[in-house]
């Protein structure tokens, strides 16, 4: 498994406090079967500014200790960026990370609203041959109450992330039914597990996948899959299945909750 939005790297965020904690939570990922974790710290988040060279810099070292460890996971480095007036031109200006080496980028939106700049934003990244990937839309609150909206910023060329707490209500119900109605849709494309700590925010990943094959059917399961590890070679996504028969492929209950809600 590949995991495409964590805060592994040490003492920069609100995830792993040191190397101890970081390797804590590298052991606690290979355990899972997880093999590729992308590193992805607040970034321009009002409280966060983690500058690539720091981010490359910390990768590359946590990459030594695993080895010396031979605990099975590799890193690459990327950036949580939350959206801001000078997103574009600190792109084009090389300050800020991709996902791994793809050309893919991870973009929060704040919980409250889709910002004004974000359609520009995933248009503009659209035009270089950069596709955005926004992080966990489910809770933000704009989505939740127009799914459209996020709709419309798929069709501008972006992709959408959703975290596994979210699927397994780790965030409350109102959230783990908006993320199951985007997922429903077709509005999302990548499942990762935003952790920042093992007892509260942990990986969780292989319990998403099986509810995700469960609800939705093997097909979508591996479909989430292939596009995380899509992301992580950086190769294209790959083509959506057909959510008409979603319902049919999870078995009599996934069918049922599909059609008639959580």
């Amino acid at each position: 498994m590949i995991d495409i939005h964590t805060h592994i790297l040490p003492g920069i965020d609100d995830g792993a406090a040191d190397w101890d904690y970081s390797i804590k939570l590298a052991r606690a990922a290979a355990a899972e079967g997880i093999t590729g974790i992308i590193a992805t710290p607040h970034h321009y988040d009002g409280k966060y500014s983690n500058e690539k060279e720091t981010v490359i810099e910390l990768t590359a070292e946590l990459n030594n200790r695993l080895l010396g460890l031979d605990i099975p996971i590799t890193i690459q480095s990327g950036q949580e960026i939350r959206v801001h007036s000078e997103f574009l031109t600190n792109w084009q200006g090389g300050r800020l990370l991709p996902m791994g080496n793809s050309s893919y980028v991870l973009i929060e939106m704040p919980s409250s609203q889709i910002p004004k700049s974000m359609e520009q934003i995933v248009y503009e990244l659209r035009l270089i041959g950069i596709r955005t990937v926004i992080a966990h839309p489910e809770r933000n609150a704009e989505v939740v109450q127009h799914p459209d909206r996020l709709a419309e910023l798929i069709d501008l060329g972006a992709c959408a992330q959703v975290t596994t707490h979210s699927l397994l209500g780790g965030f409350g119900r109102g959230i783990e039914k908006s993320a199951w109605n985007l997922c429903r849709r077709g509005l999302i494309h990548v499942v990762s597990s935003d952790a920042h700590h093992l007892e509260w925010r942990g990986f969780r990943m292989k319990e998403a996948y099986e509810r995700v094959e469960a609800e939705m059917g093997p097909v979508w399961r591996r479909y989430f899959e292939g596009n995380a590890q899509a992301i992580w070679d950086g190769r294209a996504l790959t083509d959506q299945p057909s959510l008409t028969q979603s319902a049919s492929k999870a078995g009599g209950w996934g069918k049922l909750k599909s059609l008639f809600g959580k």
